[in-house]
């Protein structure tokens, strides 16, 4: 009778740890494309696992230690195959389709999440990353903390808009001055500019390619800008030397360009928007009207 009893405390023992190992997240390697999201995984925990990233995804730092596998839109089957990932998550924007099916047929898993700029998009992808990483937890937290952010800075516009009205914006994209695309309705740069107060002069969907008199022709009082190529000053006259018309507009004459980082863009909704949002509204509704700020990359 006492071996049996013992004989059961044992087996109900393994039993125990056979549950508890189950429960626990086995190790992957994971390849993530799309800036934002690889930043979700880094902010959950999950940086250790990360075996390559793609091109956008730059922050924080130690991210260019690993394997770049290329653009998140211009992806190689090779390339990826080579780090021998058990998961690349993405979103929508990740492809060209034909690598993602391949991708698939090698056994991969894939896992394609929202580029929305959207916050009920953002929490849905936070509650999926958490349960791949097993921290559910910790990404219910990080959900409720960027949504508290953005209720404060609401709050904080608000009250600058009792002084003052929202500013005209329009928001480039560019490389190196030339050829500038203009965020659209549906975008992360739409979505950036009204949570920071501003108002879009922008009224088409997605990215845009405009010409010079196109943009002048908006008359913006707010320039954001970003471009791949360049930083600071030498974005802005890159900009003004390719677009001369643009020199201008009321944004120029006032000298009222903000910069932002180029990879806040992509990939949804990302960490370090809420900071960038803070940066931006004391931008568009300064003390002073001559500004040219600048949104600083998060180290």
């Amino acid at each position: 009778m006492r071996f049996m009893t013992r004989l059961t405390a044992i087996l109900t023992g393994l039993v125990i740890a056979n549950l508890a190992l189950a429960d626990t997240p086995s190790p992957q390697r994971w390849v993530s494309a799309g800036g934002a999201l690889t930043e979700w995984v880094v902010a959950l925990g999950g940086e250790s696992q990360l075996v390559g990233v793609d091109t956008t995804s730059q922050h924080p730092q130690t991210l260019k230690a690993l394997p770049s596998i290329g653009y998140q839109r211009q992806l190689s089957s090779e390339g990826i195959l080579s780090l021998r990932p058990d998961i690349i998550v993405g979103t929508e924007e990740m492809g060209p389709p034909a690598v993602i099916e391949q991708l698939r047929a090698a056994g991969i898993k894939v896992q394609v999440l929202s580029a929305s700029a959207d916050v009920s998009a953002l929490k849905g992808n936070l509650e999926t990353l958490g349960t791949l990483l097993g921290k559910q937890d910790e990404a219910r937290r990080l959900s409720e903390s960027f949504a508290r952010q953005l209720d404060s800075q609401h709050t904080w516009v608000d009250q600058a808009q009792q002084h003052q009205s929202a500013p005209g914006v329009m928001l480039l994209v560019s490389h190196a001055g030339a050829a500038p695309m203009v965020a659209g309705a549906g975008t992360v740069g739409d979505w950036l500019i009204k949570q920071a107060g501003g108002r879009n002069l922008a009224t088409h969907s997605d990215y845009k390619i405009f010409s010079a008199e196109a943009m002048a022709g908006l008359s913006p009082e707010v320039v954001v800008l970003t471009d791949r190529a360049q930083n600071g000053a030498s974005a802005r006259d890159a900009l003004l030397k390719q677009n001369p018309v643009l020199a201008a507009s009321r944004a120029a004459r006032d000298n009222r360009f903000v910069e932002v980082d180029p990879t806040l863009l992509v990939g949804g909704l990302g960490p370090r928007l809420p900071e960038a949002i803070k940066h931006l509204s004391k931008a568009f509704y300064p003390a002073d009207t001559a500004i040219n700020a600048k949104v600083s990359p998060a180290q």
